[in-house]
């Protein structure tokens, strides 16, 4: 009868053995649980403040990029200003060394009519404003490479001279028979044409015969 018992008790601890081991491992998944959560929780925020931190640097980057680009268009309004104010300043004042240069010439004209009022020789008031003219002629030629040209006698070039009239002459070539006004070059560039009268070939005289005529001068001058 006893062992009947006994069997029985056993029985029991075992039966409520069981839950006890169940309700142990339903805890301990619970806790893993927990714990997984609350790590992926904490690499959420992690990643989070990474991107934060992140959007923060670009923000500052992108500011300071603005920063550059905005004093970089400033910097450039400032200097096409500059350039063009200099540029305004080199047209208005480009003839500057020639006015110059001319202010002699014009000081010199000043003195020649005051002498004219009370001069009594013409050839006195003559030779005076031929001397000026030869020293603005030599102080633009030599200082500036303004250079004239046209002289009765040149051959015609359509290029350099502007022809006002021509007539029919014994020349075997168009050359100058008159120069109305003078023509200039700056360098090698015309800056105004001559104006000029051109004797153009009547046919009576040939290119051979100007050569040999030529000759006979040549020879006649030895």
């Amino acid at each position: 009868m006893s062992e009947e018992v006994n069997e029985k008790e056993a029985e029991s601890e075992a039966q409520t053995d069981i839950p006890v081991e169940k309700e142990s491992e339903t805890e301990n998944a619970e806790v893993q649980a927990s714990e997984e959560t609350v790590a992926e929780e904490e690499t959420q925020e992690s990643e989070l403040d990474k991107a934060k931190k992140r959007i923060e640097e670009l923000e500052a980057e992108a500011a300071d990029y603005k920063d550059k680009y905005l004093r970089a268009v400033a910097d450039f309004q400032n200097l096409r200003k500059r350039s063009i104010q200099e540029k305004q300043e080199a047209f208005d004042y480009a003839n500057t060394n020639l006015l110059k240069d001319l202010l002699d010439s014009l000081d010199n004209f000043d003195r020649t009519v005051e002498a004219a009022a009370s001069a009594t020789d013409p050839k006195t008031i003559a030779d005076g404003v031929t001397m000026i003219n030869k020293s603005m002629v030599s102080m633009l030629e030599n200082k500036y490479d303004l250079v004239a040209y046209g002289a009765v006698g040149d051959a015609f070039d359509p290029d350099i001279h502007e022809a006002i009239g021509k007539s029919d002459d014994p020349v075997a070539e168009p050359v100058l028979k008159a120069v109305y006004l003078k023509g200039y070059k700056l360098k090698d560039r015309v800056i105004r044409h001559a104006k000029v009268m051109v004797s153009m070939p009547d046919g009576s005289v040939k290119a051979e015969d100007t050569g040999d005529s030529k000759a006979e001068n040549a020879e006649e001058s030895k």
